[in-house]
């Protein structure tokens, strides 16, 4: 096993005599510990919270000179321990600053990524345990990052398999369920990260291990704790377990130490505690406070009754407005792609909890409900950075500890109330720590919808102790998470996917291309039949029988003149695109981002996308993310792509790229998609508009060139396109997590040139780099509005031509092409005089025996007309049939 614990920083014991400087090595505090004040140490600046245990105890902490900073000392009414390690950084039982909590656990988790790799932490699982540390588990995975999230529960959920369990031996509460929604998230084979908030004995981690390692049995497992605080016993068992198990263990903390406990300390511990609660009831009956309801011992062990303030006002709503399909935490599990969608829709949030706060509340608690410790810690510190108001948070819990105030005691108060969510093991208390007396001016308590029962709401139920100790109580309810119905059976169906969206596929498995050239953001359908011959497909779509994109065409083989024309006009035009290349990069380099993530719109954006690529490398060396997604007319962007774009970059950084504009319908499809995305996810930052090498149709900003000429990657389908089909979008292929799919036609490899496209394209980079410049310049100091003229002359041709529907109407070489490849094309519009850029478009008609009409003024080089209202033997609108 090894060890990965903090170097540096003092040592020494804590006991009722305050620190005494030591020899033994350890770690520093870790970032920002601080005190409910905000000052080191306890509530009282010097005076350690954990000096009253120590004193009567003879407790003493022995460890990092941090160590009495993180951690302070309280008695527990439990017959297995009587001390309780209270810690200010958790953000249980102390009231911290939200973004101290989350900064402690997210510190630690970028440790565990810097530790793994990024490559073992893509495949790893961050695991927190209930109830204590599944805010803590949520923020080491926020830091790693890269990996999904699961707390332990101890509530069952109706029709959700376990997953597996164990038991907590110290605890007061001792079963832990695991219920994740999605049954293979525990079943692979890289890292196992556990998060508590204290390391003791190592029984609850071994308890887990043990029960996972029987099923699952992986090569690597990572301890993660706040502090590390095994005797001198317990140090060597991890290293024994490693080595019975076969698996490397690490472990990394804050601060480490351990607790001097003398002997008979349970005992004496036990006695004072029931000492000091038989004081509480009595002083509370003496002054006709209701028993239990709220207590705190005096430094004199006597009881001060609960305060006698103004009379409770009933608590306001807040509606959060909740994104829907995100989980309230991890108990079901929790992805990257969950992660995201929430971090977008908190500011929104925490805008209507400040809203509701009264005017002028200067110190506000955000009140957390034992597991739901993360959304609640994740709201407070959206909500520390809306406000000047001093927030804190914490949370109630179900653990009993004593209540003495005294500044050098961890717990001050405590307010007792009626557990309110039906808990599996019935009804008893609960309680919230240091919240009476605080000088809160509002507390925000934050439940899910489980939680939200006349128990909440009743004379004794928690928001009537909070009125009686606060001028303002709000009510925020996060709706319980409720697994799909594919999740609520052991048994998965055969075809279903697993929740979590898998990683780009990439050559040479999928598409010819580099692996570093391009990630596919699609799901491989190559053993799929899907090709129907192009008439049938015609008739399917436009009699509305199909759409589009739920079939492909069958692809085209060129014949020999075919090719050489390809051949020919890529020689002539390759410093043209080369041009384009470099002029539409450095465009969106100088006005979009300094390091875009490039997104193509497969396919046809595609190979444009990795010439960007090649172009940043060449001019500036920059190694550009690059992936392809799929859009479809009609249906939109795929969210999924989008979503998993959203988990690995900042969304500002993407930037859409397409080969070229023609009558702008796809640029208005992802604007559209973008918005439905953005209200349906709580996403935001993308930004729509397509970079293109050419954009004919004046429909976008950032291009190229505007001139409407051949592109020799649009002559071709899958041969100058890495081998890889249009995307299809069916029901019965593409569930609700799965990417859209694609097919990769291996068998075309003889006639593959997508790579001698690129080759041809870039070896031209160096000779146009000043004409590079001189356009660019140009550009970026010219209006570059859209005109939309392209859709105005579609809408045009449209009308005149008696088609009446402008999806049949494909303008610019381009799409005319596309026509001729996979459509049924009825007539061919090209421009009086256009040369050699139609060369292979008149080739093509010729072959399919489609004819070409010249026409004067045309606004593109060439326009495609689909046959109008196909079917088999049907005539065009001017009586003739077409040839097919």
């Amino acid at each position: 096993m090894k060890n990965a614990v903090n170097d540096g920083g003092g040592a020494g014991v804590w006991s009722a005599t305050g620190f005494r400087p030591g020899t033994k090595a350890g770690a520093g505090a870790g970032p920002g510990a601080a005190s409910p004040s905000g000052t080191p140490g306890g509530a009282d600046g010097d005076i350690w919270s954990g000096c009253w245990v120590a004193e009567r105890l003879g407790v003493e902490l022995v460890g990092d000179e941090g160590l009495g900073e993180l951690l302070g000392l309280a008695l527990r009414r439990n017959p297995k321990r009587a001390h309780l390690l209270v810690s200010h950084v958790l953000g249980k039982h102390i009231p911290q600053s939200p973004a101290v909590v989350h900064g402690y656990g997210f510190a630690l988790g970028l440790r565990v990524r810097d530790l793994l790799g990024e490559d073992e932490a893509r495949r790893a699982v961050v695991l927190g345990y209930a109830e204590t540390a599944t805010g803590l588990g949520h923020s080491v995975a926020d830091g790693v990052g890269l990996a999904p999230y699961l707390h332990s529960t101890r509530r069952p959920v109706d029709g959700v398999a376990r997953a597996g369990g164990f038991e907590e031996s110290h605890s007061h509460a001792t079963s832990h369920l695991l219920l994740p929604e999605n049954p293979d998230l525990l079943a692979g084979d890289g890292p196992l990260v556990l998060v508590d908030d204290e390391f003791s004995t190592g029984n609850t981690v071994l308890n887990t291990i043990r029960d996972l390692h029987e099923r699952y049995p992986r090569d690597r497992y990572v301890i993660v704790a706040l502090v590390d605080m095994r005797s001198a016993a317990d140090l060597g068992r991890l290293d024994d377990f490693a080595r019975e198990v076969g698996a490397r263990v690490d472990l990394v903390t804050a601060a480490s130490g351990t607790v001097r406990l003398p002997e008979g300390v349970l005992e004496k511990g036990q006695a004072l505690v029931a000492r000091y609660e038989s004081e509480a009831q009595a002083s509370a009956a003496s002054t006709g406070s209701v028993s239990g309801v709220s207590d705190s011992a005096g430094p004199d062990g006597q009881t001060a009754p609960e305060a006698q303030g103004a009379p409770a006002t009933p608590a306001r709503r807040v509606e959060l407005g909740w994104p829907a399909g995100i989980p309230d935490g991890g108990r079901h599990g929790f992805t990257p792609e969950h992660r995201v969608r929430l971090e977008g829709a908190l500011p929104a949030m925490a805008a209507r909890i400040a809203d509701a706060l009264p005017s002028g509340a200067g110190r506000v608690l955000v009140l957390g409900f034992e597991e739901l410790m993360y959304a609640p810690l994740r709201l407070g510190v959206a909500l520390e950075k809306l406000t000047d108001a001093e927030v804190r948070y914490s949370t109630t819990t179900r653990s009993p500890v004593l209540a003495v105030d005294d500044p050098g005691y961890a717990i001050r108060t405590r307010l007792v109330f009626p557990a309110h969510d039906n808990p599996a093991d019935g009804p008893g208390e609960r309680y919230a720590y240091n919240v009476a007396g605080a000088g809160f001016d509002a507390v925000v308590a934050v439940v899910d919808s489980t939680a939200d029962t006349p128990e909440l709401h009743a004379p004794d139920g928690l928001l009537a102790r909070l009125s009686a100790h606060t001028p303002s109580v709000l009510l925020a309810v996060v709706p319980s998470y409720a697994p799909r119905p594919s999740a609520v059976s052991p048994a998965q169906s055969p075809t279903e996917r697993p929740f979590m969206l898998p990683e780009p596929l990439r050559g040479p498995e999928f598409s010819s291309y580099a692996p570093d050239e391009v990630g596919w953001l699609l799901q491989d359908l190559s053993d799929t039949k899907l090709e129907a011959p192009t008439e049938e497909r015609e008739e399917a779509i436009q009699s509305g029988g199909a759409h589009y994109a739920e079939s492909l065409p069958v692809e085209y083989q060129p014949s020999e003149a075919y090719q050489e024309l390809f051949h020919n006009a890529l020689a002539v035009s390759a410093t043209r695109i080369a041009q384009a290349v470099g002029v539409v990069t450095e465009t969106v380099l100088a006005e979009r981002s300094p390091h875009p993530v490039l997104v193509s719109l497969a396919r046809a954006g595609t190979p444009v996308g990795v010439l960007m690529r090649r172009w940043a490398q060449h001019r500036h060396g920059l190694d550009l993310p690059h992936y392809a997604v799929s859009i479809v007319r009609g249906r939109g962007i795929d969210a999924n792509a989008l979503r998993w774009l959203a988990a690995h970059h900042d969304p500002a950084d993407i930037v859409f790229v397409d080969g070229w504009t023609g009558k702008g319908a796809i640029t208005r499809e992802l604007a559209q998609a973008i918005d439905e995305f953005e209200a349906s996810d709580g996403i935001t930052g993308f930004d729509p508009e397509i970079a293109v090498l050419a954009d004919p149709g004046s429909c976008v900003r950032t291009y190229g060139t505007r001139e409407d000429f051949l592109i020799p990657s649009a002559c071709l389908n899958s041969t100058v396109s890495g081998l890889i089909s249009r995307t299809v979008l069916r029901a019965d292929l593409v569930g609700e997590h799965d990417y859209h799919g694609a097919k990769f036609y291996r068998e075309l490899a003889a006639a593959d040139v997508s790579v001698a496209f690129l080759d041809a394209v870039s070896d031209r980079f160096d000779s146009v780099d000043e004409a590079v410049d001189a356009q660019v310049k140009e550009l970026l100091s010219t209006d570059r509005s859209p005109t939309w003229e392209g859709w105005a002359a579609v809408e045009r041709i449209s009308e005149e031509y008696g088609i009446h529907d402008v999806n049949l109407v494909k303008p610019g070489v381009g799409e005319a092409t596309r026509v001729l490849l996979r459509r049924v094309p009825w007539k061919i519009l090209a421009r009086a005089g256009a040369g050699a850029d139609l060369d292979h478009v008149r080739l093509l008609a010729e072959q399919r025996g489609v004819p070409v009409e010249e026409v004067a003024e045309l606004p593109y080089t060439c326009v495609g007309l689909i046959h109008p209202k196909y079917t088999r033997g049907a005539t065009g609108a001017d009586g003739k049939a077409v040839t097919v």
